[in-house]
């Protein structure tokens, strides 16, 4: 078996452990947990090592990541949005959109002034892009050349109520970040493992910090649900129950 086709086996076995959650618990968030899936995965069992942090700024994704994290034999709560549990490899509090990027842009800055080695790699929503705190990071994280630090744009083009487009545009994000003086690598199927890999390893020599920006599907992986505002916060219940099991092989 390939390294590809293990990872997807592992993709397919988080997403069936997160929706037995979902209902398990009365959780909703199925939408955006769903399309970071494989761009998670990815950094944790190919990308990221030695010191290297990980901070998810999109928390209502966090059951996938908790999940993950206690197969790894650490012991996070299972809960709606992440607090602080260093012991467990969550590094700070998030769910409140737009703060995770400005800590990890704090925590790259305090290693790179002590020299200490290992990158800072956070993960945002598209919808998170239009707050205010992002632009400012993005403006601190290029005057302090942090080329430690690793943005991730989860770019499922669908936030709380509907689509990007709709509510606040973000037309030719790979041009604003690069007007910000940011390295970029743009990811067109964020679900593709050899394309996610591929782009954090190839080599990123500028003193700059880097945004990839990761096309991906909202909800990927049950098509009923893909692709839809309303499985931004919408909890699973009634037929819906088995219409996810049946597409994820739970049926």
């Amino acid at each position: 078996m390939t390294k590809y086709n293990q990872l997807r086996d592992k993709a397919l076995k988080l997403r069936q452990d997160t929706y037995n959650a979902f209902i398990e618990t009365g959780e909703a968030h199925v939408g955006g947990s769903f399309s970071m899936i494989e761009i998670f995965l990815a950094l944790h069992e190919e990308v990221m090592v030695g010191d290297d942090k990980f901070i998810l700024s999109k928390a209502h994704a966090s059951y996938p990541y908790q999940i993950y994290l206690r197969e790894q034999g650490f012991n996070p709560g299972i809960t709606t949005h992440l607090e602080l549990d260093e012991k467990n490899s969550i590094h700070c509090t998030t769910g409140s959109l737009g703060h995770g990027f400005p800590m990890a842009v704090g925590m790259a800055l305090a290693r790179k002034k002590s020299n200490r080695a290992g990158k800072i790699y956070v993960m945002v929503g598209d919808g998170e892009c239009q707050e205010g705190t992002t632009w400012e990071s993005l403006l601190i994280g290029a005057k302090y050349q942090l080329d430690n630090l690793v943005l991730l744009v989860d770019y499922n083009n669908i936030q709380a109520l509907d689509s990007i487009q709709n509510i606040l545009p973000l037309d030719n994000l790979s041009a604003k970040f690069k007007a910000f003086n940011w390295s970029v690598k743009e990811v067109f199927d964020g679900h593709d493992f050899e394309q996610i890999i591929t782009s954090f390893k190839t080599s990123h020599t500028e003193q700059k910090p880097l945004a990839v920006i990761l096309h991906t599907v909202k909800g990927k992986g049950v098509k009923a649900f893909e692709n839809s505002a309303d499985w931004h916060a919408r909890k699973v219940k009634g037929d819906d129950v088995d219409i996810g099991k049946r597409a994820l092989g739970l049926l």
